[in-house]
């Protein structure tokens, strides 16, 4: 007996020798594959760029792996109990390994030549999940036991716990939890049930196999199979595993919802950021703040979507997008399958005209649901015949639809549904804080996942008499005044620059005679702009522009310019307007507040120049150790809050000519093209419209003493929008329908008149000063070293009031200008 336990003793001491002696070679073989502490302290998950609104509302987020690290004191009790109970119920007490685990997986490699189950711990999986490749071979299995016993030295089980609710992948492109209740639920993790929290607990075993969404039969027994082990071990009691068990699958495909849509400028800010970071981009956890106001940009996205809607129906319905007889009498699965074949708009609807009625129409929706479509819903849809034309009013549902039509359907004002078409027209709008260029708000068009071109930047048309303004405050710069006279009469031009001769016509070819500039800009008189800029001077027009911002190398060098013939985009419109808003300062438009690395450190913080009236600049001192140097080369001096170290914009507009020019744009609103806007009530706001030739760009630039917008409306081929569409009609409305909240309930912000400029009694007629005791004379605003020359005596033709301007006299107004530019 004693033999015989001698030599199961030297076989066991020599199993044990050789057991330990394999190891010690496999560690050789692998020990170079094990991190060090440093490098398992220095752990850095790929976290997507994600961006946001100023006022911290998600905007997007670009990488291929959607996660949100959480720490471990963020991790509900109820999912870490889930994980715990579905995946390793012994981690607070094992090494990292879990031996019996072990075992079985050599036994199944031993009797069957193949790994069939790891026996990994958690410890394990995220040393895998880091460290490792999944090939399932021997050595890299050895390679994951070691790494995870150094783990558990190195790491707090809390510290593993963490990593692995962060890495672990969980189908549909989410790694972590925190992006799996994302993904499945639309919902931050802390607001999920005990349901929800077993049922992405069950996914790290199989994310396609026990996915909620592709498989929820099967992901319904693995998630009441986890409950069941929770209950079994303690950490739920029996009427939470009740309630958990009876729970429906509520999971479906959210994807990471932004809080705003801003996929315009989410895009804007990933291309910028990816000249400088290339593909690391999508991986290193940046944070970006806009300049974006979400209210803003809410009241932008809907206005845009109206105004396109609202054009689009006012030029008839272009028809169904097919119709399929033979889906009438086939099953609710074939018809749903046929119109997912179709595109259409987010929160759109296609349908499938089952029959009809004389005054509505029985459909099928996409969801293989049923409605009822009233002939409201579709009484706009005169047939579209041409831009310029349409066919006759519907009087019935039969003018519009038959049965076996496949449309498309739109959510309308009273919360059910609308006849709609993709429309073709596009528009485009931004909006920017005056003062410092901080762009609020911007709509690149009417459909990004359409067609992602963006119109404000990337889109050069011609602004028309949007432009008219930066011609005039040329003129005011140069010499001429509001109430200079310029004689709106036929005149042909033999410009060398120019094809051949010219004859520029007022819209509709009416001619007003002599005209006062201030008439002329508020009723975009084309020839008075024409003859302005000729008697000015091209070349001292270009030169001027550059305050503006344009280059003018690339504005035509003919007399076209002053129509607006040159190729901007929307955002160097608003830039150039806001001169306007602001005073006479130059900013530049902004759109990245600051940049925030993984750990929340600022890397980039924007330093945009700033309008600060009450400012002088200040240089620094040489050799002076005042806190004025501190300062960079130049720096701010404000009279109230002492040295600021802020850039401050430049003047490039004399704040007498910024004065009058916003005093003329107000008359736009108030008596020229841009009247609509009154209905906002806003004495503060001015602005003007635009339209190019034929109708193909419309325009409108408007703003107060704090914000400009400016709104594009037209075709990406450049065809003409039609008769009746000018800037007034197709732009305007968008404006007004933004604005209105913008304004609501804010003060009145008007740009500030300068002491320096004087308002005197003039002849309306001839721009003079009037005459003493003359009936028919206005008053006008002059600089001070620009009043016209006082007349002492009256002339009898001066005192019958003729040819007064009825804009400057009384609030009625000429009909015939409501076409003009």
């Amino acid at each position: 007996m004693a033999k015989t336990f001698k030599i199961l003793f030297i076989l066991a001491l020599l199993g044990a020798l050789a057991a330990a002696g394999i190891t010690y070679a496999v560690y050789l073989q692998v020990k170079d594959s094990i991190p060090t502490k440093q490098e398992m302290k220095a752990i850095e998950l790929q976290i997507p760029l994600r961006i946001y609104t100023r006022d911290e509302q998600l905007i997007g987020e670009f990488g291929e792996q959607r996660r949100t690290p959480i720490r471990y004191e963020d991790i509900p009790m109820d999912l870490e109990n889930a994980v715990l109970a579905a995946e390793d119920s012994n981690f607070y007490h094992h090494p990292g390994v879990d031996v019996m685990g072990l075992m079985r997986a050599a036994y199944q490699l031993v009797t069957s030549g193949e790994i069939q189950s790891g026996g990994s711990t958690i410890t394990m999986q995220v040393a895998r999940n880091y460290f490792l490749s999944f090939e399932q071979t021997f050595m890299r299995k050895f390679t994951e036991i070691f790494i995870s016993l150094k783990m558990e030295q190195e790491l707090s089980k809390h510290e593993i716990l963490e990593l692995y609710m962060n890495k672990i992948y969980l189908g549909k492109r989410a790694y972590g939890f925190d992006a799996a209740a994302q993904v499945y639920y639309g919902k931050h993790l802390s607001e999920l049930t005990l349901a929800q929290y077993a049922m992405i607990a069950g996914l790290p075993k199989a994310p396609s196999r026990f996915n909620p969404v592709a498989n929820p039969s099967r992901a319904l027994i693995r998630r009441n199979w986890i409950l069941q082990r929770m209950l079994t071990l303690g950490m739920i009691d029996k009427n939470a595993y009740q309630a958990a068990v009876e729970a429906p699958v509520t999971a479906k495909n959210y994807g990471i919802q932004a809080d705003v849509e801003a996929n315009y400028v989410a895009e804007m800010v990933r291309h910028e950021l990816y000249q400088s970071y290339g593909d690391k981009l999508y991986s290193e956890g940046l944070v970006v703040y806009t300049t974006i106001n979400s209210e803003r940009q809410r009241n932008a996205n809907q206005a845009v979507y109206q105004g396109v809607l609202d054009y689009d129906e006012r030029h008839g319905y272009r028809g169904t997008l097919d119709t399929r007889k033979d889906l009438l009498d086939e099953d609710l699965a074939t018809q749903q399958e046929a119109l997912e074949e179709f595109s259409n708009i987010p929160s759109w609807t296609m349908a499938l005209v089952l029959k009809t009625s004389a005054d509505s129409a029985s459909l099928r929706l996409q969801d293989g649901s049923a409605f009822e479509l009233p002939f409201s819903a579709m009484s706009w849809a005169a047939p579209y015949l041409s831009e310029n034309s349409r066919g006759k009013k519907p009087e019935t549902v039969s003018d519009v639809l038959v049965a076996g039509d496949i449309i498309q359907l739109r959510p309308s004002d009273d919360s059910t549904w609308r006849l709609a078409q993709t429309p073709a027209v596009q528009s485009a709008l931004v909006s920017l804080d005056s003062k410092d260029g901080a762009i609020e708000s911007l709509v690149g068009g009417f459909n990004f996942f359409a067609n992602k071109f963006n119109r404000i930047t990337q889109s050069k048309r011609q602004p028309g008499s949007n432009f008219k303004p930066f011609i005039y405050s040329s003129a005011l710069s140069n010499g001429y005044t509001a109430a200079s006279v310029i004689n709106d009469a036929p005149v042909v031009f033999h410009d060398s620059n120019l094809a051949s001769a010219w004859r520029p016509t007022n819209d509709g070819g009416k001619f007003y005679g002599p005209t006062r500039l201030r008439q002329a800009l508020y009723r975009s008189q084309n020839v008075v702009s024409v003859r302005l800029l000729d008697e000015m001077g091209i070349r001292t027009a270009l030169e001027f522009m550059k305050r503006f911002g344009f280059d003018p190398n690339e504005l035509p060098h003919n007399l076209s310019l002053s129509l607006g013939s040159a190729n901007l985009s929307p955002l160097q419109i608003a830039s150039g307007y806001s001169v306007f808003s602001n005073g006479g300062y130059r900013v530049q438009p902004y759109l990245i507040e600051r940049i925030e690395d993984r750990n929340g450190d600022i890397i980039f913080q924007a330093e945009p120049v700033t309008v600060c009236q009450d400012c002088t600049l200040l240089e620094r001192p040489q050799n002076d150790d005042s806190s004025a140097t501190l300062l960079s080369q130049k720096g701010l001096f404000d009279t109230q809050q002492g040295v600021v170290e802020r850039p401050v914009a430049p003047r490039v507009l004399d704040e007498d000519v910024a004065y009058i020019i916003y005093d003329i744009m107000r008359d736009v609103i108030r008596y020229g093209t841009g009247r609509r806007a009154r209905v906002l009530e806003r004495d503060d706001i001015a602005g003007k419209t635009g339209t190019t030739n034929d109708g193909r760009d419309a325009w409108f630039s408007g703003f107060n003493g704090d914000v400009v917008t400016t709104v594009w409306t037209g075709f990406d081929d450049m065809s003409p929008l039609g008769r009746g569409e000018w800037g007034g009609s197709a732009s305007l409305p968008t404006w007004i329908d933004y604005m209105r909240p913008v304004l609501a309930d804010t003060p009145a912000s008007y740009v500030d008149k300068p002491s320096s400029l004087v308002t005197v009694r003039i002849d309306p007629n001839t721009g003079e000063r009037a005459y003493p005791g003359q009936k028919n004379a206005i008053f006008e605003v002059f600089r001070r070293d620009h009043v016209p020359a006082a007349n002492v005596a009256a002339r009898p033709e001066a005192r019958d009031g003729q040819n007064a301007d009825p804009a400057r006299v009384t609030p009625s107004t000429n009909s015939a200008l409501e076409n003009l530019f």
